[in-house]
């Protein structure tokens, strides 16, 4: 089977579906914000369901195949998430937030010094964005005791 953009529509309606099954049945054990966690997933699985939609219905464009060295940095950044949710908990959010962003800068060819400048910085500022500003609750790990 050619790959195509209704390919692409079809397998994000998977994905939508995994995500709604998925999400449907959070529930925080205690509620301390008013929308709860199944919220993001469920309008997450809305956007990706839409999006899949419209590929299918207007789709049908043969798709290029990748550049050389495409697939290997994709299978990359897979690897980068999954360390990134395994770190999340255990280092907290800043550090964790901090070394996939230089990680993923580095993949996108940037040097050393931006991205871990722009990856310290992502991971302070979107701290506190959501543990301050949106008073989400996020792990402080390793950072704890400063923060």
């Amino acid at each position: 089977m050619a790959l195509n953009d209704r390919v692409l529509g079809i397998a994000a309606l998977f994905f939508a579906a995994f995500l709604t099954w998925f999400g449907y049945d959070l529930e925080a054990p205690f509620t301390y914000e008013p929308v709860g966690p199944k919220a993001f997933p469920l309008m997450l699985a809305l956007i990706i369901a839409l999006c899949g939609v419209r590929l299918i219905y207007k789709g049908g464009n043969s798709v290029d195949p990748n550049p050389e060295g495409a697939n290997f940095r994709i299978m990359t950044m897979v690897v980068y998430v999954a360390a990134y949710a395994f770190l999340f908990q255990w280092v907290g959010f800043i550090v964790s937030t901090a070394l996939m962003s230089i990680f993923v800068g580095r993949l996108f060819n940037g040097t050393w010094i931006k991205c871990i400048i722009g990856g310290v910085v992502m991971g302070i500022l979107f701290f506190l964005l959501f543990d301050k500003g949106l008073d989400v609750v996020l792990p402080t790990g390793i950072l704890g005791d400063l923060l």
